[in-house]
């Protein structure tokens, strides 16, 4: 899997501490902009993070390319209704030898590393007879798996990436999808540290879990370790 911040707001901690500051102060944001101190960002957004109030932190975007993951992923990925998608094209990019992602558990299993390889190669076999027999790609391609590698670019503003790494950093969430999220995680981070640095599952960032009986444990043991 790779996974780059490829584009963002310049200076994101600083944007995001001026749209919260703008709205108690009688000046306008290009003065703010200038005048904030680090000191006076770190406070605001250490602020309005922990309040929850994060609507000022929607003028700040993030744009990453994604790559090496699959349909599964993404599949998944796009229930995050508030962000922006450009998905590569089952329909017009050929998939004579698509690649595809193997799952850890499968993958050190032998016997079933061995299966799952074998259709594949099966899957790969039929779309090239469908297409030697006239069927368009964008109807062959109703053969592929999910598990079949794709790419992808997403943009989120900050406060949906906030709420994506809640969820999607949590030990609960499916392996692939929790291994973008904490790419996607580490990427901020670089650019905005302030922003994230409280950013990730509720029980590291909250001291609360949400999933009840299906909770992981790692509240308890963090818990009990304090």
């Amino acid at each position: 899997m790779i996974v780059k911040l490829i584009c963002h707001t310049p200076d994101p901690d600083r944007m995001a501490a001026t749209a919260a500051r703008l709205c108690y102060s009688p000046v306008g944001a290009e003065e703010l902009v200038e005048k904030l101190s680090d000191a006076q960002i770190v406070k605001l957004l250490d602020r309005i993070v922990d309040s929850g109030h994060l609507s000022t932190v929607e003028h700040v975007n993030f744009t990453f390319a994604v790559e090496g993951v699959s349909r599964v992923l993404t599949h998944q990925l796009v229930r995050h209704r508030i962000a922006s998608y450009s998905q590569q094209s089952q329909r017009y990019v050929k998939e004579h030898d698509f690649e595809y992602i193997v799952p850890p558990t499968i993958a050190a299993n032998r016997p079933a590393a061995a299966k799952f390889a074998a259709l594949m190669e099966n899957i790969r076999d039929t779309y090239d007879d469908l297409v030697a027999l006239g069927v368009h790609q964008e109807d062959a391609r109703y053969c592929l798996a999910n598990a079949t590698e794709t790419k992808v670019v997403v943009t989120m503003n900050a406060r949906a990436l906030h709420n994506f790494f809640e969820l999607r950093c949590c030990t609960r969430a499916q392996w692939e999808i929790r291994c973008l999220a904490e790419k996607m995680l580490a990427e901020v981070r670089k650019v905005a540290p302030y922003l994230f640095k409280k950013a990730g599952p509720t029980c590291v960032t909250a001291n609360h879990c949400s999933e009840g009986d299906l909770s992981c444990g790692r509240l308890a043991a963090m818990t009990s370790d304090a």
